[in-house]
C-alpha cells in the first residue's frame, strides 16, 4: 500500500484558524461522549425496568454519534465540512438508520 504525502499551498494562518475551529470542536466531542454514556445508562435502566427501549433516546443517540464521527473527520484532516457549531446538526436523514431489532448475546 503507497502512501502518498502532499505539501499544502495554503498559509500558515488558515492552518493556524482550521486548528483553533478543531481545538472547539474537540471539546463539544467530549461532552457529546459524556451525553452518550449517560444516555446509554439510562437506556440500559429503562431497558431492564420496562423491558423496552427508547426510542427518542435511541435516535437522539444515533445523531450524536453521527455528529462526533463529524467532528473525528474533520479533525483528522479527513473532511472539510466543519461540524456543528460551525454548520448544521446531522439531521434524522443524514445518519444511517438504528437497526429495528436489537439482539442480546
Amino acid at each position: 500500500m503507497a502512501t502518498e504525502t502532499r505539501a499544502t499551498t495554503v498559509d500558515r494562518g488558515e492552518i493556524l484558524k482550521r486548528f483553533l475551529v478543531t481545538l472547539v470542536c474537540m471539546i463539544f466531542f467530549q461532552v457529546v461522549g459524556l451525553i452518550v454514556q449517560v444516555a446509554m445508562l439510562f437506556q440500559y435502566g429503562y431497558l431492564l425496568i420496562a423491558k423496552k427501549r427508547s426510542e427518542p433516546l435511541r435516535l437522539l443517540c444515533n445523531n450524536l454519534s453521527q455528529y462526533g464521527y463529524r467532528i473525528m473527520r474533520y479533525a483528522t484532516l479527513n473532511d472539510n465540512r466543519r461540524p456543528f457549531p460551525f454548520a448544521e446538526f446531522p439531521k434524522d436523514e443524514d445518519c444511517e438508520p438504528p437497526v429495528k431489532q436489537v439482539q442480546y448475546r
